[in-house]
């Protein structure tokens, strides 16, 4: 019995060596293949164009539903997939750099070359967007009018009762020089000064008119070429961006659309320039009349490496910034931010920016 006893233990220790053996091996193919998954989750495919494009950085999504397929995106758009390897130029994120947020409601910065998105919060919610609308109606101006300065608007009846901010009362209610007169004749580069850089509402109804003879008829070009595009979760109604009381939610656009809208433009010289004006004196095309018009993006003066920025504030949109600035140490590396529905939209876009540069890695 001793003898028999001696040999079941041998044979239980044995056998256990053979189990410990043999788990050790699977736990060890098994942590090499979750931690070259752990990598490969540090970057993101997003769907542009019917295109599938990769895009590095953390994504906000539910990270635990590995199940979803191309045809059931999360929420805003990105999912998970493989590491960057598309674009050579695109910008790399330093592995030590964690994740950045802002208080806003909705966020984006991507590379304005690329467009690779290098932060993303809730970046495709589809919301109102108040005067960044006019980045689109500086587009189809710059694309439709060939001489700027020497064409000349006629101000009509509808564009004096413009809402909101404009020419000559920087806030609604408030005003420091002489509005538009009806009848007043005025340069497509004046009203385009206004519009951009003091976000006056009668500049962009004005200059709509002008083009296509009725607001209704503008919005239909700007959602033709939001279509041109590729934005599909885009609709203008109007010029301006004011919010529409009897269409509440009909005019949307999202961070990512209107980031993609603002990289497009950055081929127009004249209006990134606009952007970085002074405030200064516009006059009726004979001179006799003098509107004083001032910037509305504080950010000119606090980044030094600010290319230029749009301002945008209704009731139903919120507080909301789009900015591009280029790299510290490179000018040719530009990055385009945009928050939507933001009341520290200064502080979170200055921290946004400092956050990218440093997080990321541009190719030499």
């Amino acid at each position: 019995m001793k003898s028999r006893t001696k040999l079941n233990i041998v044979g239980i220790i044995f056998s256990g060596i053979v189990l410990w053996t043999g788990y050790s091996i699977y736990a060890y193919f098994t942590n090499d293949k979750n931690g070259e998954l752990a990598v490969n989750s540090t970057s993101q495919i997003i769907r542009v164009d019917n295109q599938s494009i990769s895009v590095m950085g953390d994504s906000n999504d539910n990270q635990n539903d590995e199940k979803e397929d191309d045809e059931n995106f999360c929420s805003d758009g990105i999912v998970s997939g493989e590491l960057f390897k598309d674009n050579p130029d695109a910008p790399i994120k330093d592995l030590e750099y964690g994740n950045h947020y802002v208080g806003a409601r909705s966020a984006i910065a991507i590379d304005a070359e690329t467009h690779t998105i290098l932060f993303d919060q809730n970046a495709t919610k589809k919301m109102a967007i108040a005067s960044l609308t006019k980045m689109m109606t500086a587009v189809l101006v710059v694309e439709n009018i060939d001489d700027l300065r020497n064409e000349i608007v006629t101000i009509d009846e509808e564009t004096i009762y413009t809402d909101g901010t404009i020419i000559g009362c920087p806030r609604s209610g408030y005003c420091i020089s002489n509005r538009l007169r009806i009848g007043e004749k005025i340069s497509v580069l004046s009203l385009l000064e206004a519009m951009i850089m003091n976000s006056t509402n009668d500049a962009a109804v004005a200059l709509a008119r002008h083009i296509a003879g009725s607001e209704k008829e503008f919005a239909k070009m700007m959602n033709e070429k939001a279509e041109d595009l590729g934005l599909e979760d885009t609709h203008f109604c109007n010029p301006s961006g004011l919010d529409e009381d009897n269409n509440p939610g009909g005019c949307y656009s999202t961070a990512y659309d209107l980031a993609r809208i603002s990289a497009y433009s950055l081929q127009y010289d004249t209006i990134w320039k606009i952007m970085r004006m002074e405030p200064k004196d516009i006059y009726s095309a004979d001179g006799q009349i003098v509107h004083h018009i001032v910037n509305t993006d504080r950010l000119i003066d606090q980044m030094p490496n600010c290319i230029g920025g749009k301002t945008g504030f209704t009731y139903e949109a919120g507080k909301s910034l789009m900015t591009a600035a280029y790299h510290p140490y490179d000018k040719d590396k530009k990055v385009i931010a945009v928050i939507l529905d933001d009341n520290y939209r200064w502080v979170d876009m200055k921290d946004l920016m400092t956050w990218v540069f440093s997080a990321y890695n541009w190719p030499k």
